[in-house]
């Protein structure tokens, strides 16, 4: 399996920005996919965003979407997630994850990623 290390979480205000990185090791990120997800106290791991390794399709979160950016640099086998105009709702733990051969068809589900960084904190105050 990939080893996923993220970085860039932190605490900022309400309509800052953060960039989330998340570096790959040990063979390429993945074949199909990476996607970010994020889990608040209380509450359930959700999916953020995700894009095709191969045709770099993106998915959002609808709440994110014109917000966040998730881009992916394959020389650096890094992918990454542009956090804009933050609200205190998106305060979470935010994971990135490797796509699996089931990607295609789980984008949105945990059950399409086989690998998980450990999360970085990202804190937003109003």
């Amino acid at each position: 399996q990939v080893q996923l290390v993220e970085s860039g979480g932190g605490l900022v205000q309400a309509g800052g920005s953060l960039r989330l990185s998340c570096v790959a090791s040990g063979r390429t990120f993945s074949d199909y996919g990476g996607g970010w997800f994020r889990q608040a106290p209380g509450k359930e791991r959700e999916f953020v965003a995700a894009i095709n390794w191969s045709d770099s399709r993106i998915y959002y979160l609808d709440s994110v979407k014109g917000r966040f950016t998730i881009s992916r640099d394959n020389a650096k086998n890094t992918m990454y997630l542009q956090m804009n105009q933050l609200k205190p709702e998106d305060t979470a733990v935010y994971y990135c994850a490797a796509g699996s051969q089931s990607w295609v068809w789980n984008v949105r589900s945990g059950s399409g990623y086989d690998s998980w960084g450990q999360g970085t904190q990202v804190t937003v105050s109003s």
